[in-house]
Formats: C-alpha cells, sequence, structure tokens
C-alpha cells in the first residue's frame, strides 16, 4: 500500500495552491521530481552565534542534509530560537516553553514529513523535543556535543565545575583575580558544550537512550569527525523512520523515561533533567511523577568518575566507552528491549567495552553508592524538592540548622559576603523567590555560594535549600525545586530567620521544625501581604506566569501539554 505522505498535501496538489508551493521553493535551485512523494525532512536548528555551544550546528546540518539526501529524501533547515546559557538573561528556562512552541507550530505548519532536532546548549534540547512531542512526527535527534577537555597549567580543568570552585578561591583571598582571568583561553577551547556531565551532556545522553538519538550522541565531542558521522548517519535514519510510519510517541515509552532515569543516576547527571523528562512526559502523555524519579533513582550507584560528581571530563568519557559502556555496566537495571530510531537500546550494547574503569565503573566497584536525584518531601516542600546525590557532603545527609533567610536573589548577593552575617557552618542557607513564578523563570540561582566568612575558615559545603534550579555543572548538599514555590504560596516562603529544618537524605524527608499551628498563622498572615518582586514583567513574562506549572509537574505550561498531532492545516 502506497503511503500518502503529509507533504503531499502541499506538494502532491494539481491545483494553483500546488503550483506556487513548488514554483516559490525552485528558487532555490530544486529540480521538479524533489516533489514526487519522497519524504520531506525538516532540520531544525538552534544554531546561533550568541549560543557558544551551539555555534557549529550549520556545519552538522549539512552533514544531516547528506544522509537525507543519500536516503531518498529532500532536506530543508529551518531556524528556530536559540537558548545560550551562557549570556542569555534572566535566564534561559524562561524561554524553554516559547521555544517548544515555536517548534511545535513550525512542525505543524510546513510540510514535513519528519524532522531532525539540531540543540545543544542546556534548553534547546528538552524545548525541541517538547514542541516535537505534541507534534509526534517521526523525529530524531543531534546534539552537538561537548568541547575538548579543558586545559590550565597541565591539568584538565571543568567548564562550570572548575570554574565555581576557582571563583570561591577567590573570594576566600587564596587565588587572585587575575590568576582566575588567566583560564579563559583555556577552559573552551574547542566548540561544543560544557565538558563536564552538565546539563548539556546529561540531556543528550538521555536523548540516546531513550532513543531519539543515534549510539554516541550522549559523549562524542563536537570537533571529533565521528559527531559528524553522526549526523550523517542520522540523515538516513529519519528517512527510515518516516518510510516505516515510526511517529515520536512509537520510540519515546514510559519504560524509555525510565531508562533514562537511571542512567542519569549512573552519570551522576543534572537535576534539571528531572525537570526536562516531566515536561516531554506530559506533551506526550505518559504518567510520570516525582516519586516515579525518586524510585526510578534508588538503588542506581554513581559508576561514572566525571565532574561535577568526579574527576574526569566528557572527552575521558567518550574515549572510555560512553553511554553504550554504561548500559553494558549497568545490566538489569535498564530495558535493553527498548526501541530507538536505529532498533532496539541493547543493539549499541552488545559490543561496547569498558576500556577504562577508572572513569566508568562497574556496579561491583562503583565511585559512590548513589548518584542520582533524591525527592525529598516534607511540610516545606509537600510537592516534593531534589537533592543531586553525587555531591552531596555524606556528613550532611542528616542534618539539623537553623535557617538563614534570603527573599530572592537579589537579597543573596547583597549580604552573602557581609562579614557581620549571622552564620555559621551549621546553618541552612534557604533562599526563595527564585522559582518558576518567583523570578520569573527559575534560575540557576540554586548553588548558593558558601558565604566568605565560611570560606576563610575552610567550610566547603553546608546545606542549601531554595525554590531554584542550579546549573547541572554544579555540586554541593543543594535541595532545589521545592514546590510549591514561594511565590504561589508554598511553605519555603513562611519560613523565619533561626528557624530550625531538618534534612534526612535517606528517609527523604525535608522538615520545617515549627508546630502546625504556628505554620498556619504564618500562612494565613502572609495570605495576599507578600508580593515577591519580579525581575522581569510584562510581556511574555506574563503569559509564563499565568500559564507555567511548578517545578514536581516540569514547569510547562497546562495549555501546552498533550499532543496536538500533525494533521495539515487547511489551505485557503
Amino acid at each position: 500500500m502506497t503511503i500518502r505522505r503529509r507533504s503531499a498535501e502541499w506538494f502532491g496538489l494539481e491545483s494553483t495552491t500546488g503550483l506556487i508551493h513548488r514554483a516559490w521553493l525552485r528558487n532555490q535551485g530544486l529540480p521538479g521530481d524533489v516533489f514526487d512523494g519522497r519524504p520531506v525532512i525538516g532540520i531544525c536548528n538552534s544554531w546561533s552565534e550568541l549560543t557558544p555551544c551551539n555555534a557549529h550546528l550549520r556545519d552538522l546540518a549539512e552533514h544531516v542534509k547528506y544522509g537525507v539526501l543519500e536516503a531518498g529524501g529532500v532536506p530543508f533547515e529551518f531556524p528556530v530560537m536559540s537558548l545560550g546559557e551562557t549570556l542569555m538573561r534572566p535566564t534561559t528556562m524562561l524561554y524553554r516553553n516559547l521555544v517548544s512552541l515555536e517548534v511545535e507550530e513550525s512542525l505543524r505548519a510546513n510540510p514535513l514529513d519528519g524532522v531532525v532536532l539540531l540543540c545543544g546548549c542546556d534548553k534547546t534540547t528538552p524545548a525541541m523535543v517538547m514542541g516535537a512531542a505534541s507534534v509526534d512526527l517521526p523525529t530524531a535527534v543531534v546534539s552537538g556535543g561537548p568541547m575538548l577537555n579543558g586545559k590550565f597549567r597541565g591539568e584538565n580543568i571543568g567548564s562550570g565545575t572548575s570554574l565555581w570552585a576557582m571563583a570561591d578561591e577567590v573570594r576566600a583571598g587564596r587565588m587572585g583575580h587575575d590568576e582566575m582571568l588567566s583560564i579563559e583561553a583555556g577552559i573552551s577551547r574547542s566548540a561544543g558544550s560544557c565538558m563536564t556531565m552538565g546539563t548539556a551532556s546529561s540531556m543528550a545522553a538521555a536523548m540516546e537512550v531513550i532513543g531519539l538519538a543515534q549510539p554516541g550522541n550522549g559523549a562524542i565531542p563536537a570537533v571529533d569527525s565521528r559527531r559528524r558521522m553522526l549526523a550523517r548517519e542520522t540523515g538516513r535514519a529519519i528517512v527510515r523512520l518516516v518510510e516505516a510510519d515510526r511517529p515520536l510517541s512509537s520510540i519515546v515509552t514510559r519504560v524509555s523515561l525510565e531508562n533514562a532515569l537511571r542512567v542519569n543516576a549512573a552519570l551522576g547527571g543534572s537535576t534539571n533533567v528531572v525537570l526536562h523528562l516531566l515536561a516531554i512526559a506530559g506533551r506526550l502523555e505518559i504518567p510520570l511523577t516525582l516519586d516515579d524519579v525518586d524510585q526510578c533513582n534508588r538503588d542506581v550507584p554513581l559508576l561514572v568518575n566525571v565532574m561535577p560528581g568526579g574527576a574526569h571530563l566528557m572527552e575521558d568519557f567518550y574515549y572510555a566507552g560512553g553511554i553504550p559502556a554504561v548500559l553494558r555496566e549497568l545490566g538489569d537495571l535498564v530495558d535493553l528491549s527498548a526501541v530507538t530510531i536505529g532498533g532496539m537500546l541493547g543493539d549499541a550494547v552488545a559490543d561496547a567495552r569498558n576500556w577504562n574503569t577508572d572513569v566508568i565503573r562497574s556496579l561491583t566497584d562503583p565511585l559512590k553508592p548513589a548518584g542520582g536525584v533524591a525527592v525529598l518531601k516534607g511540610n516545606i516542600a509537600p510537592d516534593g524538592a531534589v537533592i543531586k546525590l553525587s555531591t552531596i557532603d555524606p556528613a550532611l545527609q542528616r542534618h539539623r540548622g537553623a535557617a538563614l533567610v534570603f527573599d530572592g536573589v537579589a537579597d543573596f548577593k547583597a549580604r552573602i559576603d557581609d562579614p557581620d552575617l549571622p552564620v555559621t557552618a551549621d546553618s541552612i542557607l534557604v533562599l526563595r523567590g527564585a522559582g518558576p513564578c518567583g523570578y520569573p523563570g527559575m534560575p540557576e540561582a540554586g548553588s548558593l555560594s558558601i558565604p566568605r566568612k565560611l570560606l576563610r575558615q575552610g567550610v566547603t559545603d553546608m546545606v542549601r535549600l531554595s525554590d531554584a534550579r542550579m546549573s547541572g555543572t554544579s555540586g554541593g548538599t543543594v535541595i532545589l525545586h521545592a514546590a510549591p514555590e514561594a511565590a504561589v504560596g508554598g511553605a519555603i516562603g513562611l519560613i523565619e530567620d533561626g528557624d530550625m529544618i531538618e534534612v534526612d537524605v535517606p528517609a527523604r524527608r525535608l522538615h520545617l521544625d515549627i508546630p502546625e499551628a504556628e505554620l498556619a498563622i504564618r500562612k494565613a498572615a502572609a495570605a495576599g501581604a507578600r508580593k515577591w518582586e519580579r525581575v522581569y514583567a510584562g510581556g511574555y513574562a506574563d503569559l509564563y506566569v499565568s500559564h507555567v506549572e511548578q517545578a514536581d509537574r516540569g514547569a510547562d505550561f497546562g495549555f501546552l501539554k498533550g499532543r496536538r498531532g500533525s494533521a495539515a492545516p487547511p489551505s485557503y
């Protein structure tokens, strides 16, 4: 049976409308036979010179095109708003849902039978996949890949992770500012995203595990020729997906999402992966909750010795065997029968080898007992908060301390280095007003800096709590995504200086130790009285605040959840 492709609703028309569709495209030198019914493939590109991690994606797009053409398809590249974590303000998370909307409408409005998503920097990956999921065409992902290892004075340094540590050394007076500035040329010495296991690499790995990307997507360095080969192979694969009529929803399932969460745990990956996979699940109408996230992360040890949870970098991880080697080490902890754009997940594992057992450990010799994300609940965050297990201080897993509260990022910056700040190493730093609605956009402000006075005393970690996010390159004993957030009346907004907070990570407990009656009195007194200062109001920000859901639901827009399909809109 001949399948009438979606693109035929544009190019197969014998009317004047069809003539217009074909004729205008021929001004790009296309011969008439490209409109004979062969698969039309969109290459959705988040390239931008303002997004350093994605600035090489134009080159990868060319290699995707070669693969599409070789497989008998017709490629068309088109742009999408690019989210550059290093430059955009107030936070790229504010615009993730906007980009997803742009991707969705671009796919539905144009004569495309399938799409390859070119992404890299943190939010470009989930934004593009979310939008594609709501349309549900055959879909594949090509990530830009990580930079080469950073180098400084003969040693490896990692973007983000090493910078945060050096910044603390400057604040403590143990390193000169000029000395820190001297690393600029050595820390970003090739195209690509962060070379640590930050959000970009964690999401690229997730795309490989959930089956939307080819083996190697999660680790091949950006400038390694094998990244171009992967792009070319993906161009071939998307044509096969269209010919087999395999939409995105036939690949990404509950099983594949659970696999991605377990692998992220073994990687010591970003807490942001939780937000993004919850949002993607919502678009695909797959039930997935924070309780499910916690369950998938239990009993998965940290196997990958890469910053911030370890010592090596992404280049080393790829040469050690990458994601296929991790899947092999995990064994029965993942379901290798899950489908991918190329077959089954297990197909990539059959010949996988672990070439460096210091970089990729085994289940019998893990780097740490746990490396994933734990979900804490209690009267502070009844809907949940998350903590990265790979980087916490074991001595702080169970901790009771007095709260020191900061109302917003500006308040924190203004007071954190005050020599008279009433803080000790046992204090719990609390930042609120930085959640999805409060900032708005939920900035990566949750990895609160250690107060300068404590740094000078040699303190390197302490418990921190917020309704914000943190960079995947960050670490420490940091509790994030407290839900509900302060700006919508969450209990984190009711904490007062000196209140005792109890943290018990093994028990998954986060508790404000005051009587429930007192908490109720504070809540009644605060109702309508506290107006959280927004750093950006009007326009899109107002739309965002009006419709964004809380972190425990992926911080998506409620009206964007679900699949609206790929039916061709009517012509006029």
